[in-house]
């Protein structure tokens, strides 16, 4: 019998004040079993400069952002890898609704707009914009923010996350 095991467990707690949703871990971040640990990656300098952390975490540190109340998730659990190596039912985004129906954290927030295209089922021309969307998933609102990958440097835009820092209670 094989039993499945996630490349990174979720972080996941009722009552969170944010959750962030990605598409599948990095290679980096699989072999050091850490959330955004990728040398280029800049989630955790981001949440520090839109005040989300009272300090700079390093990837290792990930499970004490439930101290801040913030969750991680991803929408692919069994691979690891760039965005451009995933194929489209590597996805679980109805894994993902039910854990975001269940623990109802006030914003939802995408790791770049290719998570919130795979979860919403859209194909990657479909025009999305950047910040608080227009719809919610039980009482949970929904924001997309720019990817913190190295490899997305060229849509990064950190106004984005000093926004999402504001909205969040």
């Amino acid at each position: 019998m094989l039993i499945f095991k996630p490349m990174l467990p979720d972080l996941l707690a009722p009552n969170l004040k944010l959750v962030f949703c990605g598409t599948a871990a990095s290679e980096q971040s699989a072999l050091k079993q850490a959330y955004y640990a990728g040398p280029g990656n800049k989630f955790y300098k981001a949440l520090y400069a839109a005040g989300l952390t009272p300090h700079l975490l390093t990837p290792p540190e990930y499970p004490t952002l439930l101290n801040y109340g913030i969750g991680l998730t991803d929408l692919v659990k069994g691979r690891s890898g760039m965005d451009n190596t995933l194929r489209r039912e590597h996805y679980d985004a109805t894994s993902v609704r039910q854990k975001i129906e269940y623990y109802q954290p006030c914003i939802l927030c995408f790791n770049g707009k290719q998570a919130a295209r795979m979860f919403m089922g859209l194909s990657s021309t479909t025009v999305i914009t950047y910040g608080l969307q227009d719809f919610v998933i039980g009482n949970t609102k929904v924001f997309i923010a720019p990817s913190t990958s190295g490899a997305a440097n060229g849509a990064w835009d950190m106004e984005w996350w000093l926004g999402l820092g504001r909205i969040v209670e």
